[in-house]
């Protein structure tokens, strides 16, 4: 099979946390779309339709990124490449404003100190950003990583090195909702997912990664018109698919633990009180649920 490389390099500031980002894309251990090891990852994804394979290498002060496409005849743009990097890499992030702003609170001004330099890592498309946050909806972290691995290899898009790609909107919108059932997921979110994959098919939903500023507005209003989609799933499809920092994360339960132990709460904190204590972090929100989630995840 032919196959074309593109591959840049991109600085890193001296604090870039490498181990969020590999730690996000080496969820599923059994490494059948994304492969960690070391300081670099291995991502199947599609590049202009076309199977290709993004590796990722994160060494001190610089990221090298390779692109491995298996057909020739896909655009091959250097700076869209960087531009995907720069993303997933939240390397686009203003956290050194949101550091300086909140480093003096009394209370998460210490997290945020000990966690200095936390980025978000960002999916290579918003749809994927999207269908991962559907599919986590009400269920634990493992059972979702297990549907989504099992509907990663249900529609089968695989790159010449063996990993699996994840299959965009075109791909899902043509599947059945039986068929989505055979990957794990509950009929109601079958339908939403093909719903939403429809939409972005017809242009009724814009999910374009390629704008500088996205219309983060205009998407939120879209989504929560559609049926099985709440404030949740928007504000985390729209923080892991574009790095919009402001979304409310207060129906997150671990950012509900999370704060609950940064406040030192004796009982758990209900939505409201968190949805109240995020408010004072605008336009920072989603970013402080990040921290709040790494204070969970180190036993916090």
């Amino acid at each position: 099979m032919s196959s074309s490389v593109l591959s840049c390099t991109l600085p890193l500031p001296a604090n870039y946390r490498m181990t969020d980002i590999l730690s996000f894309h080496g969820r599923d251990a059994l490494a059948v779309s994304e492969s960690v090891a070391a300081n670099q990852m291995r991502k199947g994804i599609l590049w202009h339709g076309s199977t290709a394979c993004l590796t990722l290498r994160l060494l001190p002060l610089r990221a090298e990124i390779e692109l491995s496409i298996d057909h020739t005849q896909t655009s091959l743009e250097v700076d869209e490449l960087s531009a995907l990097a720069v993303r997933m890499l939240g390397l686009n992030q203003p956290i050194d404003v949101f550091e300086e702003s909140v480093g003096q609170h009394p209370q998460l001004g210490v997290l945020i100190n000990n966690q200095s330099g936390l980025r978000v890592p960002v999916a290579p498309t918003a749809f994927e950003a999207l269908s991962w946050a559907i599919t986590g909806q009400q269920i634990s972290v493992a059972a979702a990583i297990s549907i989504r691995r099992k509907f990663i290899q249900l529609v089968g898009l695989q790159h010449f090195s063996g990993l699996y790609c994840y299959p965009d909107a075109r791909h899902v919108s043509c599947m059945s909702a039986s068929g989505l059932r055979q990957a794990g997921f509950s009929k109601s979110k079958a339908q939403t997912l093909l719903t939403v994959s429809q939409m972005a098919v017809s242009g009724g939903l814009e999910l374009n990664n390629t704008q500088k500023e996205p219309p983060i507005e205009q998407i939120r209003q879209q989504l929560l018109k559609i049926h099985g989609i709440g404030p949740w799933t928007v504000n985390y499809a729209l923080l892991r698919g574009y790095g919009w920092l402001d979304g409310s994360l207060h129906g997150d339960a671990a950012v509900r633990r999370g704060l609950q132990v940064l406040l030192n709460h004796v009982e758990e904190m209900g939505e409201n009180q968190v949805r109240q204590w995020l408010e004072n972090f605008a336009p920072w929100r989603a970013l402080v649920a990040a921290h709040l989630w790494e204070l969970v995840s180190r036993g916090g």
